[in-house]
């Protein structure tokens, strides 16, 4: 029953004892399971549990088989639904191995570990040295009581369970590679290539632009990779992607070398963050400032688009622009640099 402070009719302080306002149920009388009782009973508990660790084993080396056995291209089809085998397998057998080790842990927990439910006083956030031994001991006495040292054939049958549960993931390695070269640095942007609206896919002139107007845009040669390969296709668009901007020229700071790489303050900049990757275009026409929305790196388009805030390392990479004869916006040739997220190789 707690106390609270208070004043008897004298003025003086005292403890006043408040009644709880719900009753303590208390901890209802422990029934004891069949397994407590029947040896026989807890034994076959025990070869249920052992047998889902070991089946858990077994399927972690199929995994490891079926990885190298099924050809990579290989299909599968359940009726309408079809799929790659050997991914399918994967799925199947490292999915089914966990299931056991987990549904094996609950029946051990549930049917042989012991489950006398207890209550104690709340306590400092300190504990004694008398209170760290009581901790100690308390488990000491879990492990024991828990079977974990005395019933080898669940311990043996679980640690065998979780060692061959890792060889999938060191199998799995292998699909690291091959490295990717060159890939990361270089986009399908070149000389002479136009600068097309991304939704539209129609040529950009500059009379289409105003001031203050941000548009996604792509390049042009990116529509015929669609129909070769669809996987090609959003690998050189996760690159190629750009925003185009105008900007009043008097509100631009070029940098050297750069000064002609604009046309009447229309600039171009990749759209993948340097960050981690992730595609902006929230931009702020006042301060000419664009956000990704991921991390909020933010990039100051009008200063070589350099990073005023956020985790960002480098500054958005910059397209050179000129206009083609019949008037339309064209890249002077590809990025200078590389673009997309930065790597330990990139800053």
């Amino acid at each position: 029953m707690p106390a609270v402070s208070g004043e008897d009719e004298h003025g003086h302080g005292s403890a006043v004892e408040v009644a709880e306002p719900i009753p303590d149920p208390g901890i209802e009388p422990h029934e004891p399971r069949i397994t407590d009782i029947d040896p026989k009973a807890a034994d076959r508990v025990e070869r249920q549990v052992a047998t889902m660790f070991t089946l858990a084993g077994l399927l972690s080396v199929g995994a490891c088989v079926a990885y190298f056995a099924i050809p990579r291209d290989a299909e599968i089809a359940f009726g309408p639904l079809s799929g790659n085998a050997n991914n399918m397998t994967l799925g199947l057998t490292l999915g089914l191995a966990l299931f056991l080790i987990g549904a094996g842990a609950i029946q051990w927990a549930k049917k042989l570990m012991v489950d006398t439910e207890i209550s104690e006083d709340r306590h400092p956030a300190s504990s004694s040295p008398e209170q760290r031994a009581e901790i100690i001991d308390a488990f000491q006495q879990g492990v024991a009581e828990s079977g974990f040292t005395r019933r080898k054939m669940i311990r043996r049958s679980l640690l065998g369970a979780m060692a061959l549960l890792g060889l999938p993931a060191i199998v799995l390695l292998r699909d690291l590679g091959p490295s990717p070269g060159r890939k990361l640095y270089d986009t399908i942007w070149a000389k002479g290539i136009r600068v097309v609206n991304d939704v539209t896919l129609r040529p950009i002139k500059p009379s289409d632009l105003i001031v203050g107007q941000l548009v996604n845009a792509a390049p042009a040669n990116l529509a015929p990779i669609q129909e070769e390969s669809p996987v090609e296709y959003q690998n050189a668009k996760a690159k190629a992607a750009v925003i185009v901007v105008r900007i009043a020229p008097n509100e631009i700071r070029t940098a050297p070398g750069r000064e002609n790489w604009g046309i009447d303050g229309i600039l171009c900049y990749s759209k993948i963050c340097t960050h981690v990757g992730c595609p902006i275009s929230l931009y702020e026409q006042t301060t000419h400032h664009v956000l990704c929305p991921c991390h909020q790196s933010t990039f100051d388009l009008a200063d070589g688009a350099k990073v005023v805030f956020g985790p960002a390392a480098r500054p958005l990479p910059q397209l050179p622009l000129a206009v083609d004869a019949e008037g339309y916006i064209v890249a002077q040739s590809g990025f200078t640099e590389p673009v997309g997220p930065s790597f330990f190789e990139r800053g």
